[in-house]
């Protein structure tokens, strides 16, 4: 899967927000400044040519949707973080967090306890993709 550039990412949180839209109300929907009409259009068309995007005729314009699911993305990008980052491993990465973010014991605590409470077959699942 290709990576994103800030602004393309930037975009897609909108278009994962809003589920379906036009170039205009994507534009609503970014922080001030706005960046211009044809910047968004642009980089909505890019999104379309890397396959996050689609889009379907409303009128005389475009209302445009993701075709990839936020949590498919950020399942994507974590994994590219701890590969380039932590040799792939999720406790050098958790390590490093809980140690850089001053994790206190109740927060560690607190994710012991979702991770116990996650589905198992979700990580049997994964196991077995991993042979």
């Amino acid at each position: 899967m290709k990576q994103l550039t800030k602004a393309e990412e930037e975009v897609m949180q909108v278009l994962w927000q809003l589920k379906k839209s036009n170039v205009a109300a994507i534009i609503d929907e970014l922080p001030n400044p706005k960046p211009a009409y044809n910047t968004v259009s642009t980089i909505v068309r890019i999104l379309e040519s890397k396959g996050f995007v689609d889009h379907e005729q409303e009128g005389k314009g475009y209302l445009y949707f993701p075709l990839l699911k936020k949590s498919e993305y950020s399942h994507q990008s974590i994994n590219k973080l701890v590969d380039g980052y932590f040799q792939g491993s999720f406790k050098s990465m958790v390590s490093f967090f809980m140690k850089k973010n001053d994790m206190t014991l109740s927060e560690l605590e607190s994710i012991l306890k979702e991770i116990k409470t996650a589905d198992p077959t979700e990580k049997n699942k994964k196991q077995e993709n991993q042979k």
